[in-house]
């Protein structure tokens, strides 16, 4: 096996605080962001131990005591994912829904050789679901994760891209990955690798990029559209794959064009109908619309749509009602309270967005809010205000601290 150009950081000091370079990379942020991000894969050994994050015994507390439904597991064999028929079935009085994961089932087909990919660990096993919140925050852009269970000298899928950044974490066992460049750099959301099969196929055949066994504890770090394969060695192998769902120019370009349509709605000369009889767009009116058009796109202001969808994009920190109850009927002076997780909170004017919905505050909150999203800290009520921390916990933007 041998590696080709790629910037391999064996283990050193590490800069920063953030989980990116202190868990995943051995480079400064402003390194990645400069010679990887978005442009060539990282490998970098021994980057962290991850025994916290993921084991064998979460894959079997996850698939044989949690009542997982499908999508949030899928089965694949050589290249292929399995039917959802043949290891999900009803679970019983009281569970009678058909999609529940069939433990006996999973188990016969991994020890056939198929892989089990846990979907969306972020929203089902709560180590992960930290790190990933903590690291969407940090890269501004918003992250999922996935297992990947393979047992010895087994691979799950055939040579592929992803439409997505990724970071593989080997948590167990050893997995050999074989990488190659790009047939379609940077594809977006809709240009998957399966319209591009035959050139997939035929640029697999040729010199790797990388080829290269990951161990425990390495991460593997390529931008999407890079292809890839991977194997399972001489015993089970499990890693997490985070993925990065990159905002790109062209989502924003598709956010400026949808906010000058909807300013375009205003101007009764667009709303005005063609020609009777018309069989096609004149000259004259396509000039007309051409020239309004661009109008718009010089005036029109994307960001409170790019933040909007941005907000749509992942959840919140969990919260507990119960809790959240306790908390609101308790309130005290001294109760303390955090600004809950995950929120992407962007107070504009004297309105408070986040991915719980909007709050209007009044002129003599907003100091207490700039505060409250600016540090970061554990704050009291007095310190807020009893009746802001009242309202900001009903709506679910701070949570009680300590929990």
């Amino acid at each position: 096996m041998s590696i080709t150009p790629l910037r391999s950081q064996d283990a050193g000091a590490r800069p920063g605080t953030g989980v990116l370079d202190t868990r995943l990379i051995h480079l400064t942020r402003e390194a990645f962001a400069r010679d990887h991000w978005a442009r060539t894969p990282l490998l970098t050994r021994a980057a962290s131990d991850f025994t916290d994050l993921f084991s064998a015994d979460a894959v079997d507390e996850l698939v044989s005591r949690r009542g997982l439904r499908t999508p949030f597991l899928r089965m694949a064999k050589d290249g292929a994912t399995l039917p959802d028929a043949s290891f999900t079935a009803p679970a019983g009085v009281g569970a009678t829904i058909g999609d529940q994961l069939d433990d006996t089932a999973l188990w016969r087909g991994f020890a056939d050789g198929a892989t089990l990919v846990l979907q969306a660990l972020q929203r089902t096993w709560e180590p992960v679901a930290d790190l990933v919140g903590r690291l969407g925050t940090e890269l501004g852009h918003p992250v999922q994760a996935n297992a990947y269970v393979t047992p010895p000298q087994n691979r799950g899928f055939d040579d592929h891209y992803d439409v997505h950044d990724v970071f593989v974490l080997q948590i167990s066992g050893t997995k050999r990955w074989i990488i190659h460049e790009p047939v379609h750099p940077d594809p977006l959301r809709d240009q998957p690798w399966t319209e591009r099969r035959t050139e997939v196929e035929e640029a697999a055949r040729g010199p790797a990029y990388l080829d290269t066994v990951l161990a425990p504890g390495d991460v593997l770090y390529l931008p999407r559209g890079w292809l890839h394969a991977a194997q399972a060695q001489g015993a089970v192998s499990i890693h997490l794959t985070l993925g990065v769902h990159s905002s790109t120019r062209h989502a924003l370009a598709e956010q400026l064009v949808r906010a000058a349509l909807g300013a375009l709605r205003d101007d009764p000369v667009m709303r005005a109908s063609l020609p009777l009889g018309t069989d096609g767009p004149a000259d004259a009116d396509l000039a007309l619309v051409r020239e309004r058009l661009a109008a718009a796109l010089a005036e029109t202001d994307p960001a409170p749509l790019f933040h909007r969808t941005r907000r749509g994009q992942a959840r919140p920190a969990p919260l507990g009602p119960l809790a959240q109850l306790q908390a609101v009927d308790g309130l005290a002076p001294d109760t303390p309270v955090r600004l809950r997780g995950a929120l992407e909170p962007r107070l504009e004017d004297r309105r408070l967005h986040t991915r719980v919905g909007w709050l209007d505050l009044p002129g003599s909150d907003l100091p207490a809010v700039r505060r409250l999203l600016a540090d970061g800290h554990d704050h009291t009520a007095h310190d807020l205000g009893l009746a802001l921390t009242e309202r900001l916990l009903r709506a679910g933007v701070v949570v009680p601290a300590g929990r």
